[in-house]
């Protein structure tokens, strides 16, 4: 960060709470942290195994083709949309507090479907559901940035990302065999929060509240650090779009060379999700920062390489991994940059703009892809057109971060 992105007048960064950093306390707060940032997984994929039962259900509602589906995705959109809204809140009201409150909100919203009839009132309820995903997902992120620095930041940030593959995959099956019982009863997994709010409301502590009084007493306020964070969350819409091209596309591509066996795409994407957990557990070996994203950026283009000549199944489910692993490292190198430009004051709108960038690449991911697809003629084609930009980036970002070593003065 410049030295011109915050002016010294005074230093407002305050000390980390005493919070232990082991022992049980430090393992359950870590836990409610971890299942905090698990609840908006559990929000995108949850359902999605009983989209069909939903879409047969409404079958006779004009439109309900395309308004189905945003039973599933809404959720993500206002998570994009209110996230750096829920910052603002986040560092106006307090993180724990607006935490405790978004997770009661979870579960209200969550399983409003479950007696709600129109369509358009469960499409009211998941957009709901999005708003507090985004204070959620922003008090838990928040949070880990205020209780932990350094090394310990990055291994949590890490976790969090690791937490998150894994409970896609649980949340998913777990969709699956409850919607057994009628699509309507997934949505009672939603209530789960009820009892992460009254156990967040005891155990997690509050953080440092330092910044308030300094400037309290004279201190001259100073700016938000636009400057230090845009890059980073321009370098995030398009990390999203890196990290969700396999989950999103790679059933399409093993339909192309002739794979129909779901089974089979099921054994592919499980693979893909082991090597985002593999790459986001390796996450705390990785070498510098000023280097991290270049090199992560490489795997992840070489991955989509791999994927694009790969004419077999064995051959593309290789790319996948091999691009997984990258993106596994890539979440966490992601939010860390982000967290080290940021102060106490303004952690939690910080967080908020980025989890906007990231969910907002998200969601035009498979829009991009299309427009790429039209472009170039095929989907594997349109995948290789993105390693090819990835692995641009990575000789950029190499070549920066080369340069900022080199003008750092001798001490």
């Amino acid at each position: 960060m410049s030295a011109s992105a915050i002016p010294p007048a005074v230093s407002i960064r305050p000390p980390h709470p005493a919070v232990p950093v082991a022992g049980p306390g430090h393992r359950l707060r870590l836990t409610l942290l971890m299942a905090g940032s698990c609840l908006p997984i559990l929000g995108a994929v949850l359902i999605s195994p009983v989209l069909p039962k939903i879409k047969d259900h409404f079958a006779t509602v004009p439109g309900a083709d395309a308004l189905v589906p945003l039973v599933l995705t809404i959720p993500a959109l206002s998570l994009a949309i209110l996230a750096p809204f829920a910052g603002v809140i986040v560092d106006r009201l307090g993180r724990k507090r607006l935490l405790i409150w978004a997770t009661l909100a979870y579960a209200v919203f969550g399983t409003a479907p479950l007696w709600l009839a129109p369509l358009g009132a469960i499409l009211a309820s998941r957009a709901l559901v999005g708003i507090a995903e985004a204070a959620i997902m922003t008090c838990c992120t928040t949070l880990i940035g205020d209780y932990y620095s350094g090394r310990q930041r990055d291994k949590y940030l890490a976790m969090q990302t690791m937490c998150a593959s894994l409970s896609a995959t649980a949340f998913f099956a777990i969709g699956g065999a409850t919607g057994s019982a009628g699509w309507r009863a997934p949505f009672w997994i939603y209530a789960v929060s009820l009892i992460l709010a009254p156990a967040m409301a005891a155990y997690l502590p509050q953080p440092a509240v330092g910044v308030d009084k300094v400037m309290a007493n004279g201190a001259e306020k100073r700016p938000f650090p636009f400057r230090a964070l845009w890059t980073t969350c321009l370098l995030t819409v398009f990390g999203a779009m890196v990290f969700y091209t396999v989950p999103v596309e790679l059933p399409f591509l093993l339909d192309a060379l002739g794979v129909k066996a779901t089974g089979v795409i099921g054994l592919a994407a499980a693979l893909a999700s082991a090597a985002t957990v593999a790459g986001a557990v390796s996450f705390s070996r990785l070498g510098p920062e000023r280097v991290r994203l270049a090199l992560v950026f490489a795997v992840c283009g070489a991955g989509f390489a791999v994927m694009w000549l790969g004419q077999v199944t064995v051959v593309l489910v290789v790319g996948a991994v091999i691009n997984c692993i990258g993106t596994g490292l890539l979440l966490p190198a992601l939010l860390t940059r982000a967290m080290s430009r940021l102060d106490f004051a303004d952690r939690g709108r910080g967080t908020g703009l980025w989890l906007a960038a990231f969910f907002g690449g998200e969601f035009v991911c498979p829009l991009v892809l299309l427009a790429l697809k039209a472009a170039v003629g095929t989907l594997a084609a349109a995948v290789g057109l993105l390693g090819a930009a990835a692995a641009a980036l990575a000789v950029s970002l190499f070549l920066l971060g080369k340069r900022s070593k080199s003008q750092i003065p001798a001490s």
